[in-house]
């Protein structure tokens, strides 16, 4: 949002990646978000913030990978799955 703060957005996203339609994008995104958005670009940010406005349902398919992300979010959707496989 315009004029907004680094830390007002970040926290804004956090809240969006754990207020999401379905428990297990809560789950996987807000633990996402919690390790990785105090880290990342404003580009980065950007990005996030445009997979946030995604389907859920479409999320969690790339992110169980039972299809393939589109691009432009093909990476990070691949470093978000890549976080629970460990």
């Amino acid at each position: 949002m315009p004029g907004e703060s680094r830390e007002v957005r970040i926290k804004r996203l956090q809240m969006r990646s754990m207020r999401r339609g379905i428990k297990e994008m809560d789950l996987i995104l807000q633990a996402y978000a919690g390790r990785t958005l105090e880290g990342m670009s404003p580009e980065a940010l950007d990005l996030y913030e445009a997979l946030l406005g995604e389907n859920d349902q479409d999320l969690y398919k790339w992110v169980t990978g039972q299809i393939a992300a589109p691009e432009p979010f093909g990476a990070l959707v691949a470093e978000i799955a890549g976080t629970f496989q460990a």
